[in-house]
Parts: C-alpha cells; structure tokens; sequence
C-alpha cells in the first residue's frame, strides 16, 4: 500500500505547511474562506498530524478534543494529485492511534461525502441523531470579510 511511504508528524506546523494547509482549506465547502488568523487560532487548539511523502506536506487531520472524554475529526483532506494512494486513511489512523486520544468515550465527524472511508476506521451514523442539534453559522467567515475594510 502506498500509504506507507507517508511519514507522520504532529509537532507545531512550520509556516510553509501552515500555509499549505490554510490555502487548502480556505478553498474547501466546509471552511470557505477561513481567515488566517482564525484557522491558527483552531491548529493551536487542537491536536495536528500531517502526512509527508518525500518532505511535501500531502495529507492532513486534526482533532478537536480533551484528550478525555471526546475527540472531532476536522479538517482532513489530501492533496488532489496525491488522492486514491491510501493517505487520508493512514493520516486519520496515525492521528486516532495517537496515546492522547486513546480510551476516548466518543468520536464524531462531518463529512459530506466520505462515509465508505470512516466505516472502514469504524465509524457509524448517529444511532439516535434526533438528540443531536447544532448552532452553524455557514457563512460566518464570507460577513467577517465583507465587514473588514480591503487594505
């Protein structure tokens, strides 16, 4: 599998794989247009693994989590020219299998499009999602830059 030629690594994003991962992001359905800035603050405050084939950053997963009791998977992608190779499969394993997020009681995730992928790591629908509610503000990032004067 060509999943194994990925190395893993989690430490502090320098500022090219930031800028890798913010001009990636900043493009997808879920984060259009995601400031700079906010997308630092969201990196610092959870848990990163980025996947690198021959030093280039080409797969990414975070998790927002407590490192107790929960864990959200976010903001996974793959470079598209390194896409049907196994790496967004081997970067969300190498981050679940990190030693701060083990005897977690829940795991969840959104996702639009990839559910064959996380039934294969072991996720399910919602057993019961008419207990689950949510408070989403899609547009959040497009009213911030319309109400910020252009330099």
């Amino acid at each position: 599998m060509a999943a194994t030629m990925l190395s893993f690594r989690d430490d502090a994003l320098s500022d090219a794989d930031f800028a890798v991962v913010h001009g990636f992001l900043a493009q997808t359905y879920w984060a259009a247009g995601i400031p700079a800035a906010t997308l630092r603050r969201a990196l610092d405050g959870s848990l990163c693994y980025r996947g690198y084939v021959d030093g280039e950053l080409v797969a990414f997963a975070r998790a927002v989590t407590d490192q107790a009791t929960f864990a959200y998977l976010a903001d996974v992608f793959v470079a598209p020219e390194q896409r049907g190779r196994g790496y967004g499969r081997a970067v969300v394993e190498a981050l679940m299998a990190d030693p701060r997020v083990q005897g977690l009681r829940r795991w969840l995730l959104v996702t639009s499009d990839m559910q064959p992928l996380y039934a294969k790591l072991g996720f399910t629908a919602l057993a019961r999602p008419e207990q689950h509610m949510q408070k989403h503000d899609p547009d959040v990032y497009l009213r911030a830059a319309e109400a910020s004067p252009a330099p």
